[in-house]
């Protein structure tokens, strides 16, 4: 009975010990994951060809290959091959803050494209995912 007393005595002391020391501290990772939330939208092609309409000054970056853009792209796109992205996009993207609407093929490098915007710094990017689902016209 001795025993039990002071096992349970223990458990209720490494509770106590443990419950309000993570509320204290701000949990940084909390910060930067909601600033990326905000800097990097999901978008889907009706809405950044309103966007593209709206504003002509917005960046419309294709992250596919060479050969890929030479195919066909968006009217004014520039190309930054997603792997490149880290390395070219603050040469050609010089303005962190300018609205940035970034697509591939069917989606998925656009989104690894957008991420490694939003590390860089760039602060209001749009991914409208793949060329696949874009049912407007294209350029050669």
């Amino acid at each position: 009975m001795k025993r039990l007393y002071i096992v349970l005595c223990l458990a209720v002391l490494l509770t106590g010990c443990g419950g309000d020391n993570t509320a204290a501290k701000p949990d940084i990772s909390d910060t930067s994951s909601s600033k990326e939330a905000e800097s990097v939208s999901v978008i889907s092609a009706e809405k950044a060809k309103q966007i593209m309409s709206e504003n002509p000054k917005c960046v419309i970056l294709d992250v596919r290959t060479q050969s890929e853009f030479d195919e066909g792209h968006i009217e004014g796109a520039i190309l930054i091959p997603y792997d490149e992205i880290s390395d070219k996009a603050e040469d050609i993207l010089t303005d962190k803050d300018a609205e940035i609407l970034v697509y591939c093929r069917s989606g998925r490098r656009s989104a690894v494209a957008a991420k490694t915007l939003s590390d860089l710094g760039y602060t209001d990017i749009k991914d409208f995912g793949g060329i696949i689902d874009w049912k407007y016209d294209t350029v050669k």
